[in-house]
């Protein structure tokens, strides 16, 4: 399940690569990318 997940967040470029350096956009970008792949 957690491997799924990480895949899953795989096609948020800018979430592996850290893009957004602040780390308030950053954890924002990450609840957004989660509520994407959970929600059908």
């Amino acid at each position: 399940m957690v491997e799924w997940c990480f895949n899953r967040l795989k096609q948020f470029r800018d979430l592996a690569t850290r893009y957004a350096k602040r780390a308030a956009y950053y954890q924002a970008e990450l609840t957004i990318a989660a509520i994407e792949l959970w929600l059908p």
